[in-house]
C-alpha cells in the first residue's frame, strides 16, 4: 500500500485565517506543492495518502475543508467523500486526473462542492479554497437570519429557513452549493443568468475560467429536480423555468 504521509503545522497567519485544510493525495510531489501554497496563505494543513487515513484524519482533526483526489489507494476519493460527509458536513474540492464529465457528476453527487482537473495552477487552487470557505461563512450567516416562508414555483418548493427542497412534495437532497445555485436562479425566475453571474453570486468567483464548474453543477441539479426545470440559453447561461401565471 502507498505510504500515508501525515503532517501538522502551525503558522503565523493573519488573524482569522487559521482554517484547517486536509489534503488527500497519494502523489507526494502534488501534496508538497499544495501544502506549501496553503501554508503560505495562512492555513493549517494536514495530509493523508490513502482513503482509510483520510477518513481517520478527518474524524480526529475536524478540518474546515477537504482537498480530495479521486484516485487513492485503499478506497477512492468518492468513498472518502461519502464517509466524511456522513460524519459531518464539510466543503470538498475534488481533484481528478481525467477531464471526465461522469466522474465530475458522481463527485458532486456524493457531496463534493467543486472540482479541478489536473494539471492546475496553485494560484487557482488557493483561490478556489478561499471561495469555498467564504461560501460556507455566507451560508452560516444566512442560516442565522433566514428568509421566512417557502418559495413555491409550481411543484418546486424551496424552504429557505430549513434549506430544504421538495419536488411534488418529495424531499430532494441537494449539496450546499446546489441549494445556493437553485436559490440564485429562483430569485429571478425565467430570467437568464449568465455563467459569469452565477459564478460571482454562488462561488464569489470573478474569473470566467470556472464556467465549466457551473455547467457541471447545473447538470447535477437537473438530475435531482428535473431537467425541464432549468433552461439552457446557448452562449448565454441558464434560467429557472416556472409555470405560466
Amino acid at each position: 500500500m502507498e505510504q500515508t504521509h501525515t503532517s501538522h503545522t502551525t503558522t503565523t497567519a493573519t488573524p482569522g485565517a487559521q482554517r484547517r485544510v486536509l489534503v488527500v493525495e497519494d502523489d507526494q510531489t502534488i501534496v508538497d506543492a499544495i501544502a506549501a501554497r496553503l501554508r503560505a496563505e495562512g492555513f493549517l494543513v494536514q495530509t493523508a495518502g490513502d482513503g482509510p487515513a483520510a477518513v481517520d484524519t478527518a474524524e480526529a482533526w475536524q478540518p474546515d475543508l477537504l482537498i480530495l483526489d479521486v484516485m487513492l489507494p485503499g478506497f477512492d476519493g468518492l468513498e472518502v467523500c461519502r464517509r466524511v460527509q456522513a460524519q459531518r458536513p464539510v466543503p470538498v474540492l475534488m481533484l481528478t486526473a481525467r477531464d471526465d464529465e461522469t466522474d465530475m457528476l458522481v463527485g458532486l453527487g456524493v457531496g463534493a462542492d467543486d472540482y479541478m482537473t489536473k494539471p492546475f495552477s496553485m494560484r487557482e487552487l488557493a483561490a478556489r479554497v478561499h471561495v469555498l470557505l467564504r461560501r460556507v461563512e455566507r451560508a452560516a450567516l444566512a442560516a442565522a437570519t433566514p428568509r421566512s416562508g417557502i418559495l413555491r414555483l409550481g411543484e418546486l418548493e424551496i424552504d429557505h429557513a430549513q434549506r430544504r427542497v421538495r419536488v411534488k412534495s418529495e424531499d430532494v437532497h441537494l449539496t450546499p452549493t446546489e441549494f445556493d445555485l437553485l436559490v440564485c436562479l429562483a430569485n429571478t425566475p425565467r430570467a437568464v443568468l449568465s455563467r459569469e453571474q452565477l459564478l460571482a453570486e454562488v462561488w464569489d468567483w470573478a474569473d470566467a475560467s470556472g464556467t465549466r464548474t457551473v455547467d457541471s453543477h447545473i447538470k447535477a441539479l437537473r438530475r435531482k429536480i428535473g431537467a425541464e426545470r432549468i433552461r439552457t440559453v446557448h452562449g448565454v447561461g441558464y434560467a429557472l423555468e416556472t409555470p405560466a401565471p
